[in-house]
């Protein structure tokens, strides 16, 4: 077999160097214990992926808030207290010559209501998805910079204990992206209006983050390449944003799409994606990436929809591509990348039809909103799932079927015990401002 692109070292721009062109991109876990520490679960998964042959993972959403997750079971890092567990999440992870980075986040207004019923936005625009989302209050100066400062808060102890990066997180409607999109951020102050103040939150954050980590740890950003909503965040204000990322030097783009209410990152299928070229090619969001690549030089990453290796190949090859983001293959067949590089397998991945509530109205994209959530809902817990056996040293399913209903149940369930444990925890936290040592704007 000839020697395939997808093996090939990748330079980052600070130097730091990748062993190959596969990244596992984010993936909530939702194995925290009671403290939101990383557990020995996280090390049985991140070590059984640094085994499958990747060149690069990154972590699910380490929030930077206690008060504030994306779900129960988030990893929170706040200051040292967790230091061992994170040292030993990051070492499990880097068996095999594998680097991880840890995803950083702030879930914004996408905080359900188990955790906390007055989630933070920068504006008051509530999130209506079946009630599990409570009204945000708008975001005071005060807010902003002790957010801002919580980021690189967390990418320095992180740093500390071990892991070889981070990534800020831009995308899928959570903070950074609700201060980018014109739908969520309505502010008529310095961070809302004009683009390059909508912007400025993100790159306040990447400011904050560099000056606690120094320059030269590695600094990825996860961004939208839209919204894909009405008035959203658009393609062409995310290539202006790429180009200031560049010149605020960041090392990695990972480009992906979509939020809570337009769910593209989690829904979309080889059928759903807008042209037949794109349908051939898998990649559900290549066409946008080939646009952002003719503004900029950073290296990027694409993912969603790539499971055959001539596809991945292709992307490398001829649209400009540098790093292949692997998601839901890795949750069932977690040597998927090796196998690929060995020519033992040339797809990955397996079939969601299983995973719906049935066929013709009741499918994935109908005009009902209740049951798209559902059958979503269902895909994403699926591959939780799978996440949860390779935790407990099982092995993943790799047949792809189960009831929607008992998945979209498991969710709920799993989520509400999770918050409920953690619950005392939260509200002490809710009640006191933390990180005391913050700066806070006068």
């Amino acid at each position: 077999m000839p020697t395939s692109p997808l093996s090939a070292p990748l330079t980052l721009p600070n130097g730091f160097i990748l062993k190959n062109r596969f990244c596992k991109s984010a993936m909530t876990e939702a194995m925290a214990d009671t403290s939101d520490n990383p557990t020995q679960a996280h090390n049985r998964l991140y070590g059984r992926w640094a085994q499958g042959g990747l060149g690069l993972l990154m972590t699910g959403n380490v929030m930077i808030d206690r008060r504030y997750l994306e779900r129960p079971g988030n990893v929170v890092v706040e200051d040292e207290s967790n230091l061992p567990a994170l040292t030993a999440w990051a070492s499990a992870a880097k068996a095999n010559g594998t680097s991880v980075w840890v995803q950083i986040s702030h879930p914004g207004r996408q905080c359900p209501m188990v955790v906390n019923p007055k989630p933070l936005s920068p504006s008051d625009e509530k999130l209506n998805l079946l009630g599990m989302f409570g009204k945000p209050r708008p975001m005071s100066e005060a807010d902003i910079t002790e957010a801002i400062f919580r980021y690189g808060q967390t990418a320095r102890i992180v740093k500390k204990a071990g892991f070889d990066g981070v990534q800020i997180h831009a995308a899928h409607g959570y903070l950074v992206s609700q201060f980018l999109s014109p739908i969520t951020n309505q502010r008529g102050d310095d961070w809302g209006g004009s683009l390059p103040n909508r912007a400025r939150f993100l790159r306040a954050v990447l400011a904050e983050t560099r000056k606690q980590v120094g320059p030269d740890f590695p600094i990825g950003v996860k961004l939208n390449s839209a919204d894909f909503q009405k008035g959203g965040f658009s393609l062409e204000e995310c290539k202006q944003v790429a180009r200031w990322l560049q010149e605020d030097g960041i090392d990695l783009l990972e480009i992906s799409g979509g939020t809570y209410e337009e769910m593209s990152f989690a829904t979309a299928t080889e059928d759903d994606t807008p042209r037949d070229s794109t349908r051939k090619r898998e990649a559900f969001f290549l066409e946008y990436a080939r646009e952002i690549r003719a503004e900029i030089t950073l290296p990027m990453v694409v993912t969603g929809g790539f499971r055959s290796r001539a596809a991945m190949e292709a992307a490398l090859r001829e649209d400009g591509i540098d790093m292949i983001g692997l998601a839901r293959p890795l949750c069932v067949m977690p040597d998927g990348a090796a196998q690929l590089l060995s020519g033992e397998k040339d797809q990955i991945g397996v079939s969601e039809a299983g995973l719906t509530l049935g066929t013709g109205s009741w499918g994935l994209n109908t005009k009902n909103k209740v049951i798209n959530l559902v059958n979503t809902v269902a895909r994403v817990e699926f591959y939780v799932a799978q996440m949860d056996r390779m935790a407990a040293g099982q092995e993943p399913r790799a047949d792809g079927k189960a009831s929607a209903l008992s998945l979209m149940a498991g969710y709920f369930g799993k989520s509400t015990f999770a918050a409920f444990r953690r619950k005392p925890r939260a509200r002490k936290a809710i009640k006191a401002r933390l990180l005391d040592s913050a700066p806070r704007s006068s």
